[in-house]
């Protein structure tokens, strides 16, 4: 391979290139409160992850259309109340033709204008967010504009080029702390106003479409497949702050008032900078047609001035969004624009993901013993809401670790078999897998109902299949027996098992045979769409799979952003893992020590357990919290695993926590 060495471009080269960029216009180049500018990349990377087979976007509140820009590569949809920013998102995202060189040319002959006669602009706000001279260009251009355009000498793109151009150079200059609620008096005038040429980003998809309405109503004539939503957070009206670029803009030429100079603006009010947000969020979730809603909203609930405090609580955001569909929650570090006492360190701004129509959680196709699919909801309000690693220690069937989000996931265990099947459903495809169960079943003459009925074998539903499946059941355990250890076709096996095993369970006696009697279902649409949802969750690059035992767990690779969570087999359980000594009392007592040395070094960690099962205590976990009081807290958790042998009714309760450090 040849290497090019590169030499530095000389100066007068450098300097031109530079006096071309700063001639340049980007989508980017805004201030504007609560900007997502920071934050694209984190969105952009959700969405990549998780919003699987989407082509359209659509963000209804989007400001100035940065996010909007960072899927060039889809249709794209947008919308804001505010028409200064309808008109700049024009500019950058319809599909029409406009000629660059016009733009330029008349961007040009506005920066060298000097006009010397009174217009609204300098009527109006002469020495106040402008100097007058300043006002007398602004007003000027703005009027050109619109002269240009009534003629057809400018089509409607070029027209919301240049009035683009001209609200970045008035915003650029403006004697102001960033927004239009009052100028700064005394502060410097001096600055010329100067345009530059808008460089649109470059969308793939010709059938971009811009809205100027109010949220809720263009909802309910919208489908996309991603809604982003970036709502106000706060009482502070983004029509107050920006009244003058939106008079500009609409150049309706309204009278104008106080100190401030704001004109009427009681149609362009956000109802989400009210106490009734709460409402009209419900309303636009609920009239949404999405695959997915990636929503974005800051920590500010009760911690700033009272015009700085959220008006959507993270409780109604949850409610709201899971009535939709599953939704995770990412959180990421944020300085937003604040004032006074709302001047935080620890603000945050939080990413929502729903996944529109789907049930809250991917369900394990492994119905493994003691699963937390029936529990992940009381879990997961329990966990840190940002998570960096996730390690879930006793993985098992994965209904934790495949649902919980956190940038990485670590899925430990020590069972081979176990981990050999997690391997085998991340090496293949979900329909891979159900196609070479569906072989090995045909192979052994085990039933189909699905494709058969159960009257073609025999038997009926309430009965089940078992006595049919016996004896081919009985053959395919033997073929297991003989295959290679670690041999992706033995998983495959191992998984025909379970699927006709007595209720899809997996046990091995001493001799590591596979040990349970014929169940009485088979392969059904159930069991395959576990398989295909399950299949592909697992396959994230942020998932790893380690087999390993707990102690080899490296305590000081846990940081304080990290979580370790922790399903051991209960010590006072006859669970199938836990039968002839599966997990004894020295287990117990190094994984308690484990997770004391985690909390010493600065980590996070989460214990599953029973404090007592069927009038059995755990005397040595009681014992444990009893001496931690003070460090851990300890979370009843309401428990039902209708899936357990060994959870028999009548037999005594079982009180399950979850104990953690943070």
């Amino acid at each position: 391979m040849a290497f090019v060495a590169l030499h530095p471009m000389p100066g007068k080269a450098m300097n031109l290139m530079r006096d071309h960029e700063d001639k340049e216009l980007r989508i980017q180049n805004r201030r504007y409160l609560g900007s997502k500018a920071k934050l694209v990349t984190a969105i952009r990377t959700i969405v990549k992850r998780y919003c699987k087979g989407a082509t359209v976007f659509a963000d209804v509140f989007a400001g100035t259309g940065v996010v909007a820009a960072a899927f060039p590569e889809m249709r794209l949809i947008t919308n804001d109340i505010l028409f200064s920013n309808y008109i700049c998102h024009q500019a950058w995202f319809l599909p029409e033709i406009y000629s660059h060189q016009k733009v330029e040319k008349l961007i040009g002959i506005y920066n060298a204008a000097c006009p010397s006669q009174d217009n609204y602009m300098s009527i109006n706000f002469a020495d106040t967010y402008f100097s007058a001279a300043n006002c007398m260009k602004i007003g000027y251009i703005r009027e050109d504009i619109e002269q240009r355009f009534k003629s057809g000498e400018l089509n409607r793109r070029e027209r919301a080029m240049l009035i683009t151009s001209l609200l970045y150079a008035m915003d650029k200059i403006a004697n102001t702390v960033g927004h239009y609620d009052a100028y700064r008096r005394g502060g410097c005038l001096d600055t010329v106003l100067e345009m530059r040429t808008p460089v649109p980003p470059e969308c793939r998809d010709g059938g971009n479409e811009c809205f100027n309405e109010d949220a809720n109503a263009l909802i309910r004539h919208l489908k996309c497949d991603i809604l982003f939503l970036d709502p106000p957070y706060n009482s502070r009206q983004y029509s107050d702050a920006y009244h003058l670029l939106e008079n500009v803009a609409r150049w309706e030429k309204p009278p104008v008032e106080g100190v401030a100079r704001k004109m009427d603006r009681k149609n362009i009010k956000s109802d989400y900078c009210t106490v009734g947000a709460e409402a009209v969020f419900a309303d636009l979730i609920e009239n949404a047609s999405a695959k997915y809603i990636v929503l974005t909203y800051n920590n500010m609930a009760s911690k700033g001035n009272q015009r700085s405090n959220a008006r959507l609580s993270d409780k109604s955001i949850l409610d709201t969004l899971k009535r939709k569909g599953r939704t995770s929650v990412f959180s990421i570090s944020h300085k937003a624009f604040s004032t006074g006492k709302s001047q935080r360190d620890d603000n945050e701004e939080r990413i929502f993901l729903c996944e529109c129509g789907k049930s809250n959680f991917i369900a394990s196709p492994l119905n493994y013993t003691g699963g937390k699919y029936r529990i992940l909801q009381q879990l997961f309000d329990a966990f840190p809401i940002e998570i960096d690693t996730f390690v879930d220690l006793f993985c098992g069937g994965c209904n934790v670790g495949v649902n919980v989000r956190a940038k990485s996931v670590i899925l430990c265990d020590a069972n081979p078999q176990l981990m050999g099947l997690l391997q085998m459903m991340k090496s293949l495809s979900g329909e891979n897998i159900i196609t070479r169960v569906s072989e090995i079943a045909s192979e052994f003459g085990l039933s189909d109902s699905e494709t058969y009925g159960y009257d073609h074998y025999g038997c009926e539903s309430s009965s089940g299949l078992g006595s049919f499946n016996k004896n081919g059941y009985e053959r395919l355990k033997k073929c297991y027996a003989t295959l290679q250890d670690g041999d992706i076709e033995k998983s495959l096996t191992l998984y025909a098992l379970i699927v006709y095993s007595f209720n899809n369970q997996m046990r091995f006696n001493r001799k590591k045979e596979f040990n349970l009697p014929v169940g009485k279902r088979d392969f059904n649409s159930k069991m395959k769409r576990k398989v295909r949802d399950f299949a592909d969750a697992i396959k994230s690059e942020h998932m790893q799979l380690q087999q390993r035992d707990f102690r080899e767990l490296d305590v000081s690779s846990i940081g304080d952003r990290d979580l370790v969570y922790a399903d051991p087999p209960y010590l006072v359980t006859c669970a199938t893992y836990n039968e002839s000594g599966g997990w004894t009392e020295k287990d117990e007592c190094d994984l308690l020590s484990l997770l004391d040395r985690i909390d010493a070094n600065g980590g996070r960690f989460a214990l599953s357990n029973v404090t007592e099962s069927k009038g059995k205590k755990n005397e040595i976990l009681l014992r444990w919290l009893e001496r931690n009081t003070a460090r851990y807290r300890c979370i009843p958790i309401r428990s039902d695993y209708s899936n357990s042998n060994y959870q028999r009714k009548n037999t005594g309760a079982s009180k399950e926590v979850l104990v953690v450090n943070y």
